[in-house]
């Protein structure tokens, strides 16, 4: 059995896929349906060590783009794109795709960052946001649908690296969760980071921490610290500085850019510094419309 890449063969599947006209799509995650992972695929060469620290993706109103959104066929069943507001929710089993894919195009033609906070989805609008939960653990993560798939073993949602490795499923390469779409109502009222979702798991007693007051100085101080936003992440530099480059070229309001190496030898790809996180997020959505990237909160 091989997982199905649209981005390298779109023409050679043209009969087989017959609307998604942007390219793109996961497939169906990396695993084979005994939970092994094929050699073409998988985790990267260096696992960042702050790689459990990169942030949820910040739901936003987002304009649905045009192709991914139409119907399309895949090995003989059809996908009709939700495009309504309405909420879902479904439990199943959820799969990750990674290096492989890294740096190709998703479903609406952005570039796929398997260190960024996103996930495929057959029929969720794109874009979309929606929050994924281990059934077996509790621990959640959002996401932004921004790719389609997957289309094997019956599996829910298709996570990218970063989002697998925070839900710990990883090394199992699936997860039983729950999805849980993010609507645009909630996202418009700003209540959808204290929206009661159903909870999925027992619920734990864990003890009150002595340092909470510490803990919350300590939060404050790093709401303040210097954030870059994160376009992207290389294990070749000549790729890392190719993209700034490119990035140089049509940076909005000549927002400064830079390529750093990490410890694991991870090339990253950043705008900045900014003041603080909110100064980031403000110019989030002019960076992404100019590059056609999604960028992600990156600290120093």
């Amino acid at each position: 059995m091989k997982r199905i890449v649209f981005r390298a063969s779109l023409i050679a599947v043209a009969t087989v896929l017959t609307a998604c006209s942007s390219g793109g799509g996961s497939g169906g995650g990396w695993l084979s349906s005994s939970g092994g992972y094929y050699k073409d695929d998988g985790p990267p060469a260096q696992v960042p060590a702050d790689i459990d620290n990169i942030p949820d993706a910040v739901p936003r109103i987002e304009p649905l783009a045009r192709g991914p959104n139409r119907p399309y066929t895949v090995m003989g069943k059809r996908y009709v794109p939700d495009t309504t507001d309405r909420p879902y929710r479904k439990r199943g089993i959820a799969s990750w795709y990674g290096r492989k894919f890294h740096g190709r195009k998703t479903s609406n033609g952005e570039t796929y960052d398997m260190f960024a906070m996103t996930a495929a989805h057959t029929t969720l609008p794109i874009p979309s946001y929606v929050r994924v939960t281990s059934v077996s653990t509790g621990q959640s993560v959002i996401v932004r649908v921004n790719d389609r798939g997957p289309f094997l073993h019956n599996r829910v949602i298709d996570l990218s690296y970063a989002a697998a490795h925070r839900l710990g499923m990883v090394g199992p390469g699936s997860a039983e969760v729950v999805v849980e779409r993010i609507t645009p109502e909630q996202i418009r009222a700003g209540t959808w980071s204290n929206e009661s979702f159903a909870s999925t798991a027992p619920a734990v007693v864990t003890p009150t921490p002595v340092a909470t007051q510490a803990a919350a100085v300590t939060s404050t101080a790093a709401a303040n610290e210097p954030v870059f936003l994160q376009i992207g992440a290389f294990s070749s530099e000549a790729n890392a500085r190719a993209l700034a480059a490119r990035a140089a070229a049509s940076m909005p309001g000549n927002l400064p850019i830079e390529v750093d190496s990490t410890s694991n030898a991870l090339y990253r790809v950043r705008i900045g510094p900014f003041a603080n996180r909110d100064q980031a997020l403000s110019s989030m959505e002019a960076v992404a419309q100019s590059l056609g990237v999604q960028p992600s909160i990156s600290r120093p």
